[in-house]
Order: structure tokens, then sequence, then C-alpha cells
């Protein structure tokens, strides 16, 4: 019997928002890039106080002029789904879609450092978003890309 090659699908962002709709994921962490589901790590203290604290200085900073995300889902393409930990959108209504464009997308990394640097640098980038902060907790610095 000869050997079937075997293809991977891509999950579109249209089915997985449906699949969300419907609680498939419910109590999971998951976000959607390049088509594929991708399990996002828990998040610890160390991890969680640098969200905080950037969500309260971007929120006072931009009140009225743009909107503030937090670990929200951010429309990237037709596969893309990520949910950056910091996002600063435009001022709009978000209530039937999700975002297509930010000011700015942050992410904290530690475990996750090359994979920001790298996939979600290309994703955010192909989306446009003129400025991506990574927050990188092993060097205690924040590496802005423009």
């Amino acid at each position: 019997m000869a050997a079937v090659a075997e293809t991977v699908r891509r999950l579109r962002r249209v089915e997985y928002d449906k699949l969300v709709a419907l609680g498939v994921f419910a109590g999971g962490r998951i976000e959607l890039i390049d088509g594929a589901l991708l399990q996002m790590s828990p998040m610890g203290p160390r991890h969680r106080a640098p969200v905080d604290r950037l969500t309260e200085l971007l929120v006072l900073a931009f009140v009225g002029r743009a909107r503030g995300r937090v670990q929200g889902s951010f429309a990237v393409g037709e596969f893309s789904e990520p949910e950056p930990d910091v996002c600063v959108l435009p001022l709009g209504d978000y209530d039937a879609e999700h975002p297509r464009h930010a000011h700015l997308v942050s992410e904290v990394a530690e475990s996750s450092l090359s994979y920001d640097r790298a996939r979600k640098a290309r994703l955010y980038a192909e989306a446009e978003v003129p400025e991506y902060w990574i927050v990188n907790l092993l060097e205690h610095t924040v590496e802005v890309h423009q």
C-alpha cells in the first residue's frame, strides 16, 4: 500500500471565531497564528505585573485619543488572530469584529522571547503596526521595533 502524503489545512480566522463563539476553547489560552492553534503559556506574576503597569501607563496617556486593549484578539490577515499583551488601538467600535489596525502592540516575553522577536514581529509587521514593543524580562529591557 502506497503512503498517502498528509497535508495540514490551515484554519481561517472566520472559522476560528465561530469555534470560539461556540465555546470550543473555553477555559484554554489559545491563539491562532498562521492558521495553527497555539497554546499560550499561563501567566505568572512576573509576566502579569508589567502587563498591568503598561496598561495603566498607556490608558492614562491615550485617554480620549485611542483605545487600550489588554490580552485581546487582534485580526491579522485571513489566518492569524494573536492576543498581544497590550494594544493601543484607533478609537472605534469593536463590538462586531476584532480590530485590524493598531498604533502600538506590546508583548511581555520571557520563555517566548525568541518567538516574539521572530514570528510575532513578522506578524505585526505584516499587519502594518507602526510600533511593536517587546518587554524583555530576561534582560530587563524594552525592545522597540518600528
